[in-house]
């Protein structure tokens, strides 16, 4: 799965948020994990990054950094 460090994901609504902007990107039957504590989504990585950081920056949040 690929990690992204995303700034203001910090409850529970936000990781829903997160998740469901993800899951709503057309081509994106993905698994997603939230993680508000950590401020991390995994994504698994048939996902392309640049859907997931547009869908995420959709929902309000910015992504810091990106991991494999």
């Amino acid at each position: 799965m690929r990690t992204y460090k995303v700034t203001g994901m910090t409850c529970d609504g936000c990781e829903t948020a997160v998740s469901r902007a993800i899951r709503q990107r057309p081509g994106e039957d993905t698994s997603v994990e939230a993680d508000a504590g950590k401020s991390e989504v995994r994504v698994s990585e048939s996902a392309d990054p640049q859907i997931v950081v547009f869908a995420i920056d959709s929902a309000g949040y910015a992504v810091e950094s990106v991991s494999d």
